[in-house]
């Protein structure tokens, strides 16, 4: 096989060795099988392309066009012209998955489902890696700048896992770099057309007539080195990398079970905008529903619930999500003995209400619903999967109406200590008066149910709290002290409140967010606005499980087991569900039934709480900061590798070159020698342009401490030198290359580690861009000062009117 071969069979290991860092991020993995066919086409038709041979440019863009008309094929054909050709319609495909690969980016955690959106996405990045280092190891023949990409690929999915990739990837990737390096060493040894390693050597690396194993020990070390330098680079860039909440971003296994199946569900805060959305002049019907429940009064209809209060706000926790059970399990911690009646609903969104979590009561018992949603079993929350989502959706819910009474949720038993461990949690830097406000509240209750309840007294009627949506919308411990103090605010404070303080006084609690009942309409249907939507506390009580409380006052109903007079437990019972006409949601403004009077005089019902849900559904990280984070690492692993990378692009090009004519001889033999120089420079030599190329010459060999055939390298350059610059027939040298090589070979020997170090990884000789950059502004401003006054000069000359005197 030929040199070329193995490096491209080397660079499409590599490639693929480091996209295995990527598998564990989404489930299933076949997505893999994808990539590695495209990368195998990709890399054959630059194979082909360059035994013609074309030129680099155009062996890039073959390789290029033929990835764009698979990926067309792939992921496009029903948009393509003819099946294959992209057209407008391929790239706005291709376009509407991005987005789609994006939204489910800050969607799931990982293991992500394999959409069809985050599909395109990796097979995408890795034939793009696939390209960058199929160009710089094959086509330019540089493998060691060809780690940068790789080593991006490796870094990105360490960062997205937070460091929770295995180490066992990133041996693999480090394995197919070091392969690569490989294949290229071999390829660049077989040109010099010397055998190395193949007779015994004595002494120090180039003592040897033949001088083979010093070079092959020298080339061994470089390799070496190199592969150390990455691997080290690797390791340090994703323990760098800013931490990201949410989305794949969001911490490996966090809320994780075995119960998950396909991926998990990220941390989402669905009230972001909520306060802007308030204060709309007009309502707009969001949901219409028809339900056989006799009191409609505590049918609150949840999204999503946030358990999470991290001392900044109130999120959602990444779960594992599932396919929708035909039966949902038992609601946690309800047992018989609390009374339940069954309720069935028949549910129509509006078209233009697109939200991606299912409007439910709690808590739902089946779900009866057509295309792509899941299940996340600890919130009971159904979500859309790959773009799914509310908007026209049509759906039976079938919930369990749960009536504990007073004297049940006061005997109630403690909470399992794993729940009351996880939704007691509160942040430590929440402040001192929360819990004291909440013990001196609840002074004197018996149980944490009296305690519940004096809390949510305190917020509706006995703390003067007063409801009002201009109030400063902020979330976190600050917030909570804020609204303490001032006691006016709207939902969002007193629920966040609300369960922050049950929660530092040992009660478990979380926040819902979702939809009051609505209102009746003349046809016995019931619709829900955008001014219904809501957030409230939910508590735990073992026996009756989590129970809904209502602290913000004027809004929603009391629940009736928190009011003096409570109803006793009776057997669970059943509705059965009537007979409706159409429940089609209405188009035009409407007004909640559920606000009431004076407030909607005062313009205080507000609009669109859940207009803030809808905003926020993605809890990851926005795409841009995708981009930027990969662009971030780039710059990081490029800047301090800059000046090896330019050396090694140097040395290539000097060496590189194979020229037939005298003057392509006389070329290479300088360019020989201004690399002998400059390696001397690199290990502390300062070059001295004065002198001729035989004082040059002794001059590095004493100061370089260079004897024997590294020695002898650098005269017998010298001499060739002074041969093509002096001579009247100039004969340029040969087996230039073996020369220089002997030459580092010599430094690498007499050289201490921090030197060889300094001359590998910032050479001093690298300065030169410097100064080509400063010669090229110069000839640059020079040659616009020179065309300027050109002009000028012409402009004056056609303008200038002669005097009389002149012929």
């Amino acid at each position: 096989m030929s040199g070329r071969g193995r490096l491209t069979l080397g660079a499409y290991a590599a490639t693929l060795m480091a996209a295995g860092a990527l598998l564990p991020l989404v489930n299933p993995s076949t997505w893999i099988f994808t990539a590695a066919i495209l990368l195998a086409l990709q890399s054959g038709v630059g194979a082909l392309t360059r035994r013609v041979p074309l030129a680099r440019p155009l062996t890039i863009a073959a390789q290029f066009f033929v990835t764009l008309l698979a990926l067309t094929l792939v992921f496009a054909r029903e948009h393509a012209l003819l099946g294959l050709l992209p057209g407008p319609q391929a790239f706005g495909r291709f376009a509407a998955l991005f987005q789609a690969g994006a939204e489910d980016v800050g969607t799931y955690a990982p293991p992500a489902p394999d959409t069809e959106g985050i599909r395109l996405m990796l097979v995408c990045g890795v034939l793009l890696i696939g390209l960058l280092v199929d160009t710089l190891a094959v086509t330019f023949r540089s493998a060691a700048p060809a780690g940068l990409p790789l080593l991006a690929l490796y870094s990105v999915a360490a960062g997205l896992s937070e460091g929770g990739a295995s180490w066992m990837w990133f041996l693999f990737a480090a394995s197919g770099y070091l392969l690569l390096l490989l294949a290229e060493s071999r390829d660049r040894l077989s040109q010099w057309g010397r055998v190395f390693g193949g007779a015994p050597r004595t002494g120090r690396p180039g003592t040897d007539g033949s001088g083979g194993g010093g070079k092959a020990l020298a080339a061994v070390r470089t390799g070496r080195r190199i592969g150390v330098v990455a691997m080290g680079v690797a390791l340090a860039v994703p323990a760098v990398l800013p931490t990201l909440s949410g989305g794949l971003f969001g911490k490996p296994g966090e809320g994780a079970g075995d119960r998950g199946k396909g991926g998990t569900i990220s941390a989402v805060n669905p009230l972001v905008s909520l306060q802007d959305n308030l204060r709309q002049p007009e309502d707009r019907e969001v949901l219409r529903y028809r339900t056989n429940a006799t009191d409609t009064s505590g049918m609150y209809l949840r999204l999503v619930a946030l358990d999470q209060f991290d001392g900044t706000s109130w999120k959602s926790s990444v779960r594992p999500i599932e396919d929708v059970p035909e039966r949902l399990p038992r609601p946690t911690g309800l047992s018989g003995q609390v009374r339940t009646i069954e309720v069935t609903s028949n549910f129509v969104a509006s078209p233009t209400y697109e939200q991606k979590w299912l409007p439910m009561p709690f808590p739902a018992d089946r779900v009866e619903i057509g295309g792509r949603w899941r299940y996340e079993p600890a919130g009971r929350m159904l979500v859309g999967d790959d773009g799914q989502n509310t908007s026209g959706a049509r759906y039976t819910v079938t919930s369990l109406d749960v009536r504990p009474t007073a004297q049940q949720l006061a005997a109630a038993p403690p909470a399992p200590e794993a729940l009351r461990r996880e939704y007691t949690k509160v942040p430590e830097s929440l402040p001192l008066d929360v819990r004291a406000k909440a013990l001196q509240v609840t002074k004197g209750a018996r149980n944490d149910y009296e305690r519940a309840v004096k809390l949510q007294d305190w917020f509706t009627t006995d703390g003067g709290f007063r409801y009002d949506v201009d109030v400063e919308s902020g979330t976190g411990v600050q917030a909570i002290s804020r609204f303490l103090e001032r006691r006016e605010g709207f939902c969002v404070h007193f629920s966040f409140s609300m369960a922050a303080m049950a929660r530092s006084i040992g009660i478990p609690a979380r926040v819902a967010v979702g939809f009051m009942p609505g209102g009746l309409q003349s046809d016995g249907t019931m619709s829900v606005g955008i001014r219904d939507a809501h957030a409230w506390p939910e508590l735990y009580f073992e026996g009756a499980g989590w129970t809904r409380f209502e602290p913000t006052p004027s809004r929603g109903s009391t629940p009736e087991y928190t009011r003096e007079q409570s109803p006793t437990g009776t057997p669970s019972e059943s509705a059965q569900p009537s007979t409706s006409t159409s429940a089609a949601p209405s188009a035009a403004p409407r007004t909640s039934e559920s606000c009431p009077a004076q407030m909607r005089r005062q313009g205080e019902c507000g609009q669109d709480e859940a207009a803030g849900a809808a905003a926020s559904d993605g809890g990851g990280p926005d795409p841009l900061t995708v981009v930027l984070v990969v662009l971030g690492v780039a710059v990081l692993l490029l800047l301090p590798l800059a000046p090896l990378l330019w050396r090694t692009r140097v040395r290539a090009r000097r060496l590189g070159s194979s020229g037939r004519t005298a003057e392509d001889g006389v070329a290479r033999t300088l360019a020989a020698w201004r690399e002998i120089n400059d390696t001397a420079w690199d290990h502390g030599v300062v070059p001295d342009e004065s002198m001729t190329p035989r004082r040059t010459a002794a001059r590095i060999v004493r100061l370089g401490s260079l004897e024997g055939e590294p020695a002898n390298a650098v005269h017998r350059v010298a001499r060739a030198v002074e041969q093509v610059l002096y001579a009247p027939q100039p004969r340029p040298g040969t087996g230039l290359v073996d020369e220089v090589s002997l030459v580092r070979s010599g430094f690498a020997a007499v050289s201490s580690r921090k030197v060889r170090l300094r001359a590998l990884l910032a050479p001093r000789s690298a300065v030169r861009v410097a100064w080509r950059a400063s010669s090229w502004w110069s000839a640059t401003t020079t040659s616009w000062r020179t065309r300027r006054e050109t002009l000028t000069a012409r402009v004056t000359s056609r303008f200038h009117r002669p005097s009389r005197n002149e012929g």
